[in-house]
């Protein structure tokens, strides 16, 4: 009796294991391609959208957005002194993101626009200076980006 016990319970464990293997992961969000887009534009709503989500990271979750990044790589995050760091950390969203959806190429040039439109956004209230430093970033990027 002891031994018939000790099967019923392995084989109890044994399928339960087995339904939770097998069980679906939480699904993930039928819109994310959406909000992928809407993260990614040129403007600045974009933008401060995708900025308020960085900040809220959680609230995201379950997109599974690839928030990392190296900011401006190898180049200075604040060259003179200007701010880049955000902008290039929402770059590296949108290639980190398009390349894991398999949409890099289609979505590249935007991406790289998106973060010109940032860095001069940056740039509103300083010197010309700002301008031309976010010009050679975006054509790094548009020439050397992958």
């Amino acid at each position: 009796m002891r031994r018939r016990t000790t099967l019923s319970m392995t084989a109890t464990a044994a399928l339960a294991l087995a339904a939770f293997a097998t069980a679906p992961a939480q699904a993930t969000p039928a819109d994310k391609a959406q909000v992928l887009a809407s993260f990614t534009q040129t403007s600045a709503s974009s933008s401060s959208a995708w900025q308020a989500a960085h900040n809220d990271q959680g609230r995201w979750a379950a997109y599974g957005f690839d928030w990392s990044t190296d900011y401006c790589s190898k180049s200075p995050d604040n060259p003179f002194g200007f701010p880049f760091k955000l902008s290039c950390a929402r770059h590296d969203f949108g290639y980190r993101n398009y390349k894991a959806a398999g949409q890099f190429p289609a979505n590249k040039a935007r991406v790289d626009s998106a973060l010109y439109e940032d860095l001069k956004r940056v740039c509103t209230a300083k010197k010309a200076s700002c301008d031309a430093t976010a010009w050679t970033y975006y054509q790094a990027v548009k020439a050397l980006g992958s």
